[in-house]
């Protein structure tokens, strides 16, 4: 067996896209679903460039719950820390798109953020084996929005600085999972201080911080690296010390979602290729960051998050007339 070496913790779900740009919610006429969910996207993302990952969540003991175990199972995830929900349903999110792919999340149809299966994640079925030999801890901040899910991640904070595994956390910012948003910032900030590593947009920077440098950022949280997205506008990041700014590459958009979880899947490829003492070297460090940029411009590049996911032998095609 191998052991994962990346543990990705949180939601898996299915984005229900339009597939009419530029039409608000109520006009458009039909949708596609696409499977899902920042720690899930990352996970697949991570197996697909070659790096061995879990995945732990809870989903819908239902037909769209089947299908995304079935999904994470044939990409190579490892699934012993997934668990099914008798009775809550697999989430599906609505999306709609502008004219460019950018998406604009437009709620759960007619149900309430907190009835879906990941909301029930539960702390005490944690395989704790998997902390044992992995590297790298991966959480967003979605699943602190409900009791039980908030209690399996803390749980999993607290494995992973037991077992000395870094920990990365990406914002991922939706205040429609949040019942009250107002408590969101207070809990995500007393999480966010667990953090090696921390990747957020321009926007989250701004709201969490009231800073958008990735170096005022680390140095207020006295972490390793922080890196700040800015879709189009590329990518600032302060990493073991080093500072830098990487421009978007130029690519043909088709829809953006899971481009942030691409970008973190390319990251921590680099991270377990070349090990971390190699992250204080100026010029290692840019091309870590300029490799999860091409991983999630690719992203972009056809519809869905995982079904676009490169390969190993996509990105580093894509990354030759830039080295």
């Amino acid at each position: 067996m191998t052991y994962p070496q990346v543990i990705c913790i949180g939601e898996m779900l299915f984005d229900r896209l339009s597939n009419q740009l530029e039409q608000p919610l109520e006009q458009v006429k039909s949708w596609t679903d696409y499977p899902g969910g920042a720690p899930a996207n990352t996970a697949c993302g991570l197996v697909k460039l070659g790096i061995p990952t879990a995945f732990i969540g809870c989903i819908g003991e239902d037909a769209p719950g089947d299908q995304l175990v079935k999904l994470l199972t044939k990409t190579g995830v490892n699934i012993t820390g997934v668990q099914r929900h008798s009775s809550a349903p697999t989430r599906i999110v609505y999306v709609v798109r502008d004219e460019g792919g950018d998406r604009s999340f437009a709620g759960f149809g007619d149900r309430d953020t907190r009835e879906f299966a990941d909301t029930h994640l539960q702390a005490e079925q944690l395989p704790e084996l998997l902390f044992q030999t992995a590297e790298f801890l991966v959480l967003g901040t979605l699943e602190l929005a409900y009791p039980e899910s908030k209690n399996a991640i803390l749980k999993a904070v607290e494995f992973a600085k037991n077992y000395q595994v870094k920990i990365f956390i990406d914002i991922n910012w939706r205040p429609m999972f949040w019942s009250n948003p107002n408590e969101a910032m207070e809990l995500i900030l007393n999480v966010v201080q667990n953090a090696d590593f921390l990747k957020l947009t321009h926007e989250e920077a701004e709201l969490l911080f009231n800073n958008i440098e990735p170096e005022a950022i680390a140095q207020q949280l006295q972490i390793q690296g922080v890196f700040v997205t800015a879709g189009e506008q590329g990518c600032a990041y302060y990493l073991g010390g080093n500072s830098g700014r990487i421009p978007a590459f130029s690519v043909t958009v088709e829809d953006t979602t899971g481009a942030g979880d691409g970008f973190t899947a390319g990251i921590l490829y680099q991270f377990c290729k070349l090990g971390l003492e190699s992250i204080n070297h100026a010029k290692i460090a840019e091309e870590i960051v300029r490799f999860a940029s091409a991983v999630g411009a690719l992203t972009t590049t056809k519809p869905g998050a995982i079904a676009a996911q490169p390969t190993l032998t996509e990105v580093e095609t894509f990354l030759k007339p830039y080295w």
